[in-house]
């Protein structure tokens, strides 16, 4: 078996290290000395996230999309597959050095997704483009650390905290969906939805393209 190679590290907002590897054609973005947070071979739930919100929006010919967190681009390049060619695609990552991984090191799984005229990549923190937002997004798209239980940064708790969610209630359309990944399912969340007016639909996918595998859940959140 191929070697894991380190190509970068970055930092994140809290001080945790990331560290971009690749093996062969595989990536991996990893915390140092602990988990995988993503890799380029398991994204069929990330696409999932673009797909179903995408489904659960009436027909509008200019959707207004927020998507939380670039990662390896998965949720992105699933929602430029299906969104029309006026979409609004915008993209928080907060994490700067992962747009320009994006480009360089991970070149061969981004293509040119990112010169696409609908995308604009915005630095910064997904949670304080909510709480500025007032009826602008039609689609809001969290796939922000491990879901609804935060992994690298604690301030990703008020996402989907009460005030979080009243907060993504507030920043889209009248029939807009809020969607939200998670590693594993969580009950309770699914209560804190509908208690801050939403209803919500829970979707277990495969991680895997191969449809085969760990699952992950998704959120299809309307608001009422």
């Amino acid at each position: 078996m191929q070697p894991w190679i380190h190509l970068a590290s970055a930092s994140a907002p809290e001080g945790d290290r990331l560290r971009l590897s690749r093996r062969g054609e595989e990536f991996s973005i990893r915390l140092e000395g602990g988990n995988e947070l993503m890799n380029s071979r398991l994204g069929g739930s990330e696409e999932a996230l673009a797909t179903l919100s995408l489904d659960a929006l009436p027909q509008n010919a200019a959707p207004r999309v927020l998507i939380g967190g670039l990662g390896m681009g998965f949720t992105l390049r699933a929602a430029q597959e299906v969104a029309s060619s006026q979409a609004e695609l915008v993209v928080a990552e907060i994490v700067p050095e992962l747009v320009s991984w994006a480009t360089d090191h991970m070149a061969p799984v981004f293509g040119d997704c990112l010169s696409d005229p609908r995308v604009r990549v915005e630095i910064g923190d997904v949670a304080g483009m909510i709480r500025s937002a007032q009826g602008r997004f039609d689609a809001i798209m969290l796939d922000v650390d491990n879901g609804p239980d935060g992994l690298t940064r604690a301030d990703n708790d008020g996402l989907y905290s009460v005030a979080g969610l009243n907060a993504a209630r507030r920043a889209l359309s009248s029939k807009g969906v809020l969607a939200i990944w998670s590693a594993h399912p969580d009950p309770a969340f699914t209560r804190r939805l509908e208690k801050c007016g939403f209803e919500a639909t829970v979707h277990s996918v495969r991680a895997s393209r191969a449809k085969r595998g760990s699952r992950h859940t998704i959120w299809i959140a309307k608001a009422h």
